[in-house]
Parts: C-alpha cells; structure tokens; sequence
C-alpha cells in the first residue's frame, strides 16, 4: 500500500485546503497531518528571534495511504494542481510497499 508524505509550505488555510481536498478522493484509505520531525534552525536567544522579517509561510507535513500505485499517482496529481493554483510548495516523499524488499 502506497504511503505518500507531503511537505506544504504555505499558510494555515492552503495546507487545510489540501488536506480537506485529499479526503475527498475516492479510495484514500488515511489522511493525517504529522509532526515535522525536521529540526529548524531556529535560535530563540536571538536579538532578531520574532522579528517579521524572520517570519515566513508555516509547514505542514500530511501522510497519505492510498489503497494502489493508481491512487497514488492521482494524489500527486491533484495535490500538485491545487498547490499551482494556492501559490504553495508540494514536496513529496513516497514510500512504496514492496520495493527494495
């Protein structure tokens, strides 16, 4: 079963957009927004920690069980279209079931 784990980099409404958008599609067996496990660079002891011009779009990470490879490849496909048409970056890190094994 195709797992596909999607990095949104845009704001609150665009990565729910998308999530909302990916529980719509026929046949999706889980739609979940994960934790970012990647660490940021972020120093809060900063003299410009907070300042606006630091601030950037938020990141999401959402995972996604699609039932075949067939799925999958339509997950990617709309995904990319909607964040085309939100102005937001889609970054995709698949793991298939089934490969190297």
């Amino acid at each position: 079963m195709p797992q596909i784990r999607i990095r949104i980099t845009g704001s609150d409404d665009a990565g729910r957009a998308i999530r909302d958008l990916l529980t719509s599609l026929p046949g999706i067996e889980r739609v979940e927004e994960i934790q970012d496990l990647m660490p940021h660079m972020d120093d809060p002891d900063s003299s410009s920690a907070g300042l606006s011009e630091d601030e950037g779009p938020g990141m999401r990470v959402i995972e996604v069980e699609a039932p075949d490879d067939a799925a999958a490849e339509r997950v990617r496909e709309t995904v990319e279209a909607l964040a085309f048409k939100l102005d937001v970056l889609a970054e995709f890190e698949s793991n298939e079931s089934g490969i190297g094994e």
